[in-house]
């Protein structure tokens, strides 16, 4: 199972499913991805005139929420190590032509944002994608970038706890969702490690304790019965 945390064997997957990969978020959530991408954002209460960074930013699929209340004085970083999301987040930064947006397709622990400039931090459905060691070191990376006082928000999809609920949803993440990759981009297996990675992930309680072991103060969020899950928090020095 190592292998699968390598970061050339995420960046490899995420190229592979770039083409359908938010059309197949959307679907497959029946909408929730959308609802919880805009919850993920909304738990920091960003400000006007501020700098956020959007780590594993995909496509930019949150910036529309991030961006609600900009303004001219606001900055949005967006980082993602995948060639091809990436190259679609420069489509997407045409959406949003009075807004100061930098791209980085950059490594989110080999990254060139200098230190304690971020206001803000946002990350959607990365989290799952990292090891122990891999949330440490993104924990040490949140803490570099923040300033003092620095809110961040963090989610992912997680396996929830209910014995009833469960086995449906594992079922439909391992065996469906694979059957629509298929129909979408031919590749059943590309999208069967979605289900690896949530299974492998749990929830975020295990984010919660590494984070929280830092100079944050941090809170465990769930969604929709735990089926989406994340932490949010303040850099406290």
């Amino acid at each position: 199972m190592k292998e699968i945390y390598e970061p050339k064997f995420v960046e490899k997957l995420f190229d592979k499913m770039s083409s359908s990969y938010s059309k197949m978020n959307y679907i497959t959530s029946f909408g929730f991805s959308e609802r919880w991408r805009r919850k993920c954002v909304e738990e920091i209460e960003i400000e006007k005139g501020k700098t956020v960074v959007d780590l594993m930013t995909g496509m930019g699929e949150c910036w529309k929420y991030i961006l609600k209340k900009s303004d001219g004085n606001a900055k949005l970083v967006g980082l993602d190590f995948s060639t091809e999301m990436i190259n679609r987040a420069k489509k997407n930064k045409g959406k949003f032509e009075k807004s100061k947006i930098v791209i980085l397709k950059e490594n989110v622990f080999e990254n060139s944002i200098a230190n304690e400039t971020a206001d803000y931090i946002i990350s959607g459905f990365g989290l799952k994608t990292f090891n122990d060691k891999q949330l440490e070191k993104l924990a040490n990376e949140i803490d570099r970038i923040l300033k003092p006082n620095g809110k961040f928000s963090l989610i992912d999809i997680s396996v929830p706890n209910s014995k009833c609920l469960k086995p449906f949803y594992m079922f439909y993440l391992k065996n469906i969702i694979p059957i629509l990759g298929k129909l979408f981009l031919g590749s059943p297996e590309t999208y069967r490690m979605l289900g690896v990675y949530a299974e492998e992930f749990g929830n975020s309680k295990n984010v919660y304790r590494i984070f929280n072991k830092r100079e944050f103060e941090v809170e465990y969020v769930e969604y929709f019965y735990g089926c989406a899950s994340g932490i949010k928090g303040r850099k406290i020095k």
